[in-house]
């Protein structure tokens, strides 16, 4: 909730729901995925979150608001994980087909870590990590930018652990479905209003992409926005302090 640049942002009104409503929705309809907790912080701000969740009967872990990497952790160790499928609840328009060929792709070869990767539109992401190798990252991680984000101690060391990917998009990085400013609130509801279904099934990748074929003045609502900019920052800040 703590958000600078959109404070209060997971649960923001998105087409007449909370964003963090449209993740666990679409969470709910994987088929790989035993149970879902959501971990955020233990700090005052973020109450009000855990509240919303007590309400509706979800799950909630509450750990460091800056060590992600132990928070992470030690909801893995309450929760008896044997591995753990990374989302974040800024990404309203996951598409839960593609968090199933992550888990299926980490199960089919014994991975400590598998991942989506290659171009694929910010806001899809997702990864797997064995609960084995989040424990050494866990124990051994010294880097501010190792202990603020969840993955980047085992992908810095592969020699120590087993890494894969799935590649499932070229040439679709400049695609922003992610939610950090206001301008990508308004490039959502935008997309939500013109696909959310009366069924209630979600809308997925492959229809954004359609649309967005369809209706490509929509792309400029949210364009020019630095990707992934909290863990660019962490990692000038690991260079600042040695």
């Amino acid at each position: 909730m703590g958000s600078t640049r959109l404070p209060g942002k997971v649960l923001l009104p998105l087409a007449g729901r909370e964003v963090l409503a449209h993740v666990l929705d679409r969470l709910a309809v994987c088929e790989t995925i035993d149970d879902v907790v959501v971990a955020t912080s233990d700090q005052p701000s973020d109450d009000v979150l855990a509240q919303w969740c007590d309400r509706r009967g979800v799950p909630v872990f509450r750990g460091s608001l800056d060590d992600v990497l132990d928070r992470y952790y030690q909801c893995a160790v309450q929760a008896r994980a044997d591995a753990v499928v990374r989302i974040t609840a800024d990404c309203p328009a996951l598409d839960p087909t593609i968090i199933d060929e992550v888990v299926c792709g980490f199960k089919a070869g014994n991975f400590d870590l598998f991942y989506l990767g290659g171009e694929f539109p910010d806001g899809l992401d997702c990864a797997v990590f064995s609960f084995s190798a989040l424990e050494r990252a866990w124990r051994d991680a010294t880097l501010k930018s190792e202990r603020e984000h969840v993955g980047p101690y085992v992908v810095n060391h592969p020699q120590w652990f087993r890494l894969s990917k799935l590649e499932k998009f070229t040439g679709m990085a400049h695609h922003r479905w992610t939610l950090d400013e206001p301008r990508d609130l308004a490039f959502l509801q935008s997309v939500f209003e013109r696909l959310q279904r009366t069924d209630g099934k979600p809308f997925l990748a492959g229809d954004i992409l359609d649309l967005l074929d369809r209706e490509p003045e929509l792309l400029s609502a949210n364009q020019g926005i630095v990707r992934n900019e909290g863990l660019i920052k962490s990692i000038a800040a690991d260079g600042a302090s040695e």
